[in-house]
């Protein structure tokens, strides 16, 4: 079964590349899919995250913002 992960970003966000070029190699040969999701579509996610980005979150969990917590990320996938 596919797990995902939420990444909330923003168009031309730096910052959010890199965390997502990161995780993507970490996430090689997983069964896992990441969702990313544009902060400024939505005012509500816009002002609870817009100096925080890039969140990455297992949809109830905030698991890492930049930079990426390997560790963390790496317990998740781990199932711990």
């Amino acid at each position: 079964m596919t797990r995902t992960l939420t990444l909330y970003s923003r168009p031309g966000c730096h910052l959010c590349e890199h965390l997502e070029t990161e995780l993507h190699a970490m996430l090689e040969g997983r069964d896992v899919a990441v969702r990313i999701v544009d902060i400024t579509d939505d005012p509500a996610l816009e002002r609870e995250y817009l100096i925080r980005i890039p969140v990455l979150t297992d949809g109830t969990t905030e698991l890492s913002e930049y930079p990426l917590d390997r560790a963390r990320v790496m317990r998740w996938l781990d199932g711990e």
